[in-house]
């Protein structure tokens, strides 16, 4: 399998191997997202120690990261005697000359095994490792344990590390060379399940079409992609009943707090909890419109499903178990392709912001971009930077009716309405569509300087 992508967290890996000190790195991420693949992809061919960290007992884990690294020293002792205690483990090994890289994968599965691990961790840091030349890591995908045991302010770790890297989703363009030869409505309807999760890819068939992998491996039970969203979330957190009722909730297009606890039945208190760890999972995300000068303050905070798996699941997967666990796939299939160019609209509209992100130079240099909306009115995607007083507005269409004159005087329109910026601020637009634009689309945006994309890439100017 070709390894795709990734190319800034090797980068970043890369340098800290070049620099001769000692290097502590926390690398974390959400499950499935290509952690140890990339980690394996940068240890390839550079003398290093992997340990998988399993739930298991300490003392298990200790014999059995004794006998790897017996083996890779070639230390008979090691093999039948081991350390008694991990900080033996780090004494032993200041004293190799040789830089190694020494991988703890799924390290929270060590902290769950002995809670006293991070002081452990440190104290082998602060007298034993700091003054060696190991390239340590540390990798997890207890994205809220990584963040509150080892990377948090409390943690014994804090301030040791050298480095550290949040890996996330691989972006559109990145994810979508697993069916790199597939037309892009194909590309994007894979993405919208998928999102940027390499794990979920490879459960697509590449001879299929995209009804053939959802019917064979999204709605089938049995298959890895069925119960995975109660896998992640039992993974996760204590409660799974309640986060599966506000997912729910959102799903079903309640977005409004006050929506999403009357149709979940939390306490208001209980939901802004379970809503903040789902934000802190990147499962969840709270929106409001780009222009919003205090965003933490602002009433028109709407929550959304940000994970593309959750949000295709619990759209279209949890409503029908029942029918699926009766091998209805077919009858599920049809329904879902039907309501398909609908719900691909926000999916499309993440790929426009990608694509428009790679091309601010034709614009100006972004300091936010998102969604804008006000008493009814709305815009796919705003972008600003106060700085330059400068605004883009732009429209993204997923109908198979190729975009006309109508959809661009709309826009300029809703533009009118964005209180932002002075009066004299600049004003850019440009419209997304995958099915290409109206000759007479075409002249105007001509005339007026307006960029348009098909699909995700610029035809004009």
């Amino acid at each position: 399998m070709t390894f795709i992508d990734r190319q800034a967290e090797l980068k970043f890996l890369e340098e800290k191997w070049q620099d001769p000190k000692s290097q502590l790195i926390v690398l974390w991420g959400k499950r499935r997202v290509g952690k140890t693949e990339l980690v394996k992809q940068f240890i390839d061919g550079k003398p290093s120690l992997y340990f998988l960290s399993e739930s298991t007992s300490d003392k298990e884990q200790l014999q059995r990261f004794s006998q790897l690294l017996g083996e890779f020293l070639e230390e008979p002792l090691l093999l039948t005697r081991g350390f008694s205690v991990w900080e033996e483990a780090f004494a032993y090994l200041k004293n190799r000359k040789e830089r190694f890289v020494l991988v703890f994968d799924e390290f929270p599965y060590l902290i769950q095994s002995n809670p006293a691990i991070p002081s452990i961790f440190q104290k082998g840091w602060d007298e034993y490792l700091a003054s060696s030349n190991i390239y340590l890591i540390l990798l997890g995908s207890s994205v809220t344990m990584m963040e509150n045991e080892v990377l948090g302010y409390r943690s014994p770790l804090y301030g040791r590390r050298t480095g550290q890297w949040l890996v996330d989703p691989m972006p559109f363009r990145a994810a979508s060379q697993f069916r790199a030869d597939k037309p892009f409505w194909d590309r994007l309807a894979h993405f919208a399940i998928a999102g940027g999760i390499p794990a979920y890819w490879l459960q697509f068939f590449l001879k299929k079409d995209f009804a053939g992998n959802l019917r064979d491996h999204v709605f089938r039970k049995g298959e890895m992609l069925y119960d995975e969203v109660e896998f992640l979330l039992r993974a996760e957190v204590r409660e799974p009943r309640y986060y599966f009722a506000l997912l729910q909730a959102i799903a079903q297009g309640k977005r409004k707090l006050s929506e999403i606890v009357n149709a979940s039945g939390l306490q208001q208190s209980l939901a802004n909890k379970y809503l903040g760890v789902l934000s802190d999972l990147r499962i969840v995300e709270r929106e409001v419109p780009v222009t919003e000068a205090v965003p933490m303050k602002s009433k028109k905070g709407l929550y959304r499903i940000s994970d593309e798996f959750c949000r295709f699941w619990f759209r279209f997967v949890l409503p029908h178990r029942s029918e699926l666990e009766m091998g209805r796939l077919d009858h599920i299939t049809e329904e879902c392709l039907k309501q398909l160019p609908q719900f691909l609209g926000e999916t499309y509209e993440k790929v426009a912001k990608e694509t428009l992100l790679a091309d601010m130079g034709s614009f100006f240099p972004f300091s936010a971009i998102g969604r804008w909306w006000d008493r009814g009115d709305e815009i796919d995607v705003v972008a600003i930077n106060p700085d330059r007083d400068s605004i883009l507005f732009c429209e993204v269409k997923t109908t198979e009716k190729k975009v006309g004159t109508d959809i661009l005087n709309s826009l300029r329109d809703k533009a009118r309405k964005v209180k932002w910026g002075s009066f004299e601020r600049r004003e850019f637009f440009c419209l997304f569509s995958r099915t290409g634009f109206t000759s007479a689309l075409q002249d105007q945006a001509q005339h007026e300087e307006v960029v348009l994309y098909c699909e995700d890439q610029r035809v004009l100017p």
